[in-house]
């Protein structure tokens, strides 16, 4: 079963998934980054530009999911360096540090809570997120061109992609991308017919919405919403 709610980081979402049989998920691109707690043991989970599959016997997971393009701050590292990985947290930390954090969140009442005290630990260290990547994710989400948001937020074309691979782990195109599959899908859950559904996410047109789906996720929307419905 999986649950999650807002954390009292700004932004970010506490979650706890406990399967209940083992098989293969599909953790789909959604922009974010999490700080994991698995059976002991923290993890990052990268950025990722196409669908995670997880698998093997059933076993609890938590995490907290930072919103886009706030992570990196706090962990020290850029975001591109984690693309589509799943790293331990002592490659990032020092282990002796790692071993504390751990002990600590093993001995929380609830794993997702200590992971969360945590993450609020750490950003009470560390300094804020760029304000400006905020608004660039806040533009794109709601289907701005990225050319036109660079030119809003005084960006050169170059600026911008360094920027974003050190913040997302992939240049602002590749997060427009996911971002409208997400918009996307969230329709498509609620009902939202496809047709209708890649016209008002600004796709050319159902095809259009089926192969950027399939390609970011490895499954066309129909397939994907009957796997996760």
């Amino acid at each position: 079963m999986y649950r999650e709610r807002a954390s009292r980081l700004t932004g970010a979402v506490v979650w706890t998934n406990r399967p209940s049989t083992g098989g293969e998920g599909r953790v789909l691109p959604d922009g974010c980054m999490d700080l994991l707690w698995h059976e002991g043991r923290l993890l990052v989970a990268g950025p990722d530009t196409h669908a995670h599959l997880t698998g093997g016997r059933p076993g609890t997971w938590a995490g907290v999911r930072f919103r886009p393009g706030t992570a990196p701050a706090l962990l020290g590292v850029p975001a591109h360096e984690l693309r589509d990985r799943r790293v331990a947290l002592s490659d990032l930390w020092p282990a002796a540090d790692v071993r504390r954090m751990t002990a600590r969140v093993n001995a929380a009442d609830d794993p997702a809570h200590g992971l969360e005290d945590l993450a609020l630990r750490r950003a009470a260290e560390t300094p804020p997120p760029d304000p400006l990547l905020g608004l660039l994710v806040a533009a794109l989400d709601t289907g701005r061109p990225v050319a036109a948001t660079a030119d809003e937020l005084g960006l050169g074309a170059r600026q911008l992609h360094r920027r974003s691979l050190a913040a997302f782990g992939y240049g602002p195109k590749t997060l427009a991308r996911i971002l409208r599959m997400r918009r996307a899908l969230a329709l498509a859950r609620a009902g939202v017919p496809l047709a209708e559904t890649a016209a008002r996410t600004g796709y050319a047109d159902q095809a259009h919405l089926s192969r950027e789906v399939r390609g970011l996720t490895g499954l066309p929307p129909g397939g994907l919403l009957t796997a996760h419905g």
